[in-house]
């Protein structure tokens, strides 16, 4: 059982029990942790900020500058993007059209500066309020 713990540690189930520093969702993305943060209350289509902030496993920041990234939001029956941004410090911003749904699902890629891609799904995803 105690061999099992550090995975279980960085499982999405066990990130969904966490409390998130930035009130978003959290997820494992290789040797890094991503908080997404999105508006929970479109009730119609509108762009909106998609913010992702970028932690070690230990939760201290990793810093974004020189990254690219992406995030890829289906809600109902449509698929939107943004293209993610350094927005300073762990941050990646940008901007997308999505209707805050139950179902709603997002996938992250983000290239740290001389690092690979790496990706997360928030599937499901609790969105912020």
């Amino acid at each position: 059982m105690l061999a099992s713990q550090p995975l279980l540690a960085h499982s999405d189930e066990y990130l969904d029990t966490q409390k998130a520093p930035n009130g978003g969702q959290l997820r494992m993305a290789g040797p890094y942790h991503f908080e997404l943060v999105v508006s929970g209350d479109n009730k119609e289509a509108k762009d909106s900020p998609v913010v992702v902030h970028v932690t070690d496993h230990a939760g201290a920041r990793v810093a974004t500058a020189g990254a690219t990234g992406t995030a890829t939001i289906l809600a109902g029956k449509k698929k939107s993007s943004a293209t993610l941004t350094p927005a300073g410090d762990n941050r990646m911003e940008g901007t997308a059209t999505y209707v805050s749904t139950p179902d709603m699902k997002v996938v992250v890629s983000i290239t740290l500066a001389g690092k690979a891609a790496e990706q997360a799904r928030f599937t499901p995803l609790a969105v912020s309020h």
